[in-house]
């Protein structure tokens, strides 16, 4: 039952990090080293049962369980096919979807070859902790410079698809472990002159096809290596998928009540606390 409870403590920190811009693989590879689950992919050993293939895996496939908390929330908003719509309604629904669409081109180009590489040769302490501080040190000062401009696109309405692809181009950023997917677009489109709700929003959106993509991309390469699931690891990962949903529908709720009232400046704060954290982590005692 360990790895049920252990589960259970990454479906809450996937949850509560996916959607908020402070990196969510950051914590998770923290807090995996803390609870001590392999993590170190060796394609040559005999696969076994809750070893480093399987909790790679699992630590992608339950951000699929934090998406679905996305689509519940906004399904009305992103289905096109709402009898409660009128015909420009359904028309405006397609067309944001065709931004969305754009907006992942980016990654789709880029990120697929480059995204093992990255976790193969980027994944440790010294590059986490290097993008969660410069990261936040990006956020206060971006919220400082856009105090004394004027925000050009306060909704989607205001989207181009320039400004998607944009968006798209930043959230290739991402790919460095610690930078934060969601943290990368928002602030992209911060600069590009969107308001704080609107570039919110369009991250959640991005999300959507970003995060299904890497879900099968996973998948794949796990099975495609000889990888099988015992009933008890099915059991584990459907429990950090239920775990991650809920946790991420609460979390976007609060997160959508909170930027109504206040800035990005407290998660810039708590980037470069947290680096300061993964570099003591890391340095003083080896969790990395």
């Amino acid at each position: 039952m360990l790895q049920i409870f252990q589960a259970v403590i990454i479906g809450i920190v996937e949850g509560i990090t996916e959607f908020l811009p402070i990196s969510s693989t950051g914590h998770i590879v923290l807090v995996e080293n803390l609870m001590k689950i392999p993590t170190t992919v060796d394609p040559h050993a005999k696969v076994m049962p809750f070893d480093a293939n399987f909790w790679t895996m699992f630590s992608y496939v339950i951000q699929l369980g934090a998406i679905l908390a996305v689509i519940f929330i906004y399904f009305h908003r992103l289905n096109p096919f709402s009898s409660q719509k009128d015909e420009q309604q359904k028309k405006d629904t397609w067309q944001l979807w065709f931004y969305v669409i754009v907006g992942v081109l980016p990654s789709v180009i880029i990120g697929l070859p480059l995204n093992s590489w990255m976790d193969e040769h980027l994944m440790n302490w010294m590059v986490v902790s290097a993008t969660l501080i410069i990261y936040g040190i990006l956020f206060i000062v971006i919220e400082n410079w856009n105090r004394n401009r004027g925000i050009r696109r306060r909704n989607l309405k205001g989207m181009t698809y320039k400004l998607a692809f944009l968006i798209g181009c930043f959230q290739v950023l991402s790919l460095v472990p610690g930078t934060s997917r969601s943290g990368a677009t928002i602030l992209g489109a911060l600069i590009l002159g969107m308001s704080r709700m609107a570039a919110t929003e369009f991250s959640f959106f991005l999300a959507i096809p970003t995060m299904f993509g890497v879900t099968i991309l996973k998948l794949g390469k796990f099975f495609l290596h000889g990888g099988m699931m015992s009933g008890l690891e099915v059991a584990t990962l459907a429990v950090g998928f239920i775990v991650s949903m809920i946790v991420a529908w609460l979390a976007i709720v609060f997160f959508l009540n909170y930027l109504k009232k206040h800035d990005f400046k407290v998660f810039g704060w708590y980037r470069i606390a947290l680096g300061v954290i993964v570099i003591i982590a890391g340095a003083a005692f080896h969790l990395f």
